[in-house]
């Protein structure tokens, strides 16, 4: 169960040296107006990559990624080893996340409501696709706590015992670097975003680092998965979405 969940948890982290930048100063109108987050916008996509997968014990998985999502309503992927055989495969709607094992023979059903109480991570579909997309990851509001430092806008959201804390970048609007943790600390993830390409028309991030911290039976797990994608595809026409257990 704990495997296949961290399969498809996509988190990340980074370690980043460098020193801080000084903020620039400006009043909380002016910072407002200049801020323009970019929410990538579509009906259907679909996408190719490659997926290594670091477990708690030192597993390291290696292999292929594909992954197809319609906007707001399904997100689906499948993972290949090697040797062309499925290892994994899962779908995430609103309500829940369903996931085949077969390396580890597991099934899991589970809905958000559960995972929150089991592991102590509050995630939801929208939450997944703005990971996935290096979008904010809550809607913005004027009750969030936003300063411009250099290249970057720092955005601090807290919704529902969660907080984020985003980077986002003055270039193309994207977020750069995002770290969430609840406030009682019971479950955390971070990402990064080092490359950007054109995806009809918009900045979509090809390489994703993110890491994932959850409670589990057998204490603290975490797992780091780097994601690059090869082949983009922007689609307006319905594709499938097969899956049964």
């Amino acid at each position: 169960m704990i495997k296949s969940s961290i399969t498809f948890l996509i988190v990340a982290a980074i370690f980043l040296s460098g020193c801080a930048k000084k903020p620039n100063l400006y009043t909380s109108d002016e910072i407002m107006e200049e801020f323009h987050p970019s929410t990538f916008e579509f009906n259907y996509l679909s996408a190719k990559g490659r997926i290594v997968l670091e477990e708690s014990n030192g597993k390291v998985t290696k292999g292929t990624i594909s992954f197809r999502a319609k906007k707001d309503s399904v997100v689906w992927f499948s993972i290949t080893p090697g040797l062309g055989v499925e290892a994994i495969r899962g779908i995430v709607t609103e309500e829940k996340m369903r996931i085949k094992d077969r390396i580890n023979g597991e099934d899991v059903n589970i809905s958000f409501v559960e995972m929150q109480d089991r592991y102590g991570l509050k995630l939801d579909l929208s939450l997944i696709q703005n990971l996935l997309f290096a979008n904010v990851p809550q809607e913005f509001s004027y009750r969030d706590r936003l300063l411009r430092a250099g290249r970057y806008f720092e955005l601090t959201q807290v919704r529902d015992g969660v907080r984020y804390h985003s980077r986002v970048s003055t270039s193309h609007g994207k977020v750069a670097e995002l770290t969430s943790n609840t406030l009682d600390d019971m479950g955390a993830f971070m990402a990064s975003y080092p490359t950007f390409e054109n995806v009809n028309g918009q900045p979509f991030p090809n390489k994703m680092l993110l890491k994932l911290s959850f409670k589990s039976t057998e204490g603290l797990q975490t797992a780091i998965i780097h994601l690059e994608f090869s082949r983009i595809d922007y689609l307006t026409e319905p594709v499938s979405f097969p899956f049964h257990f």
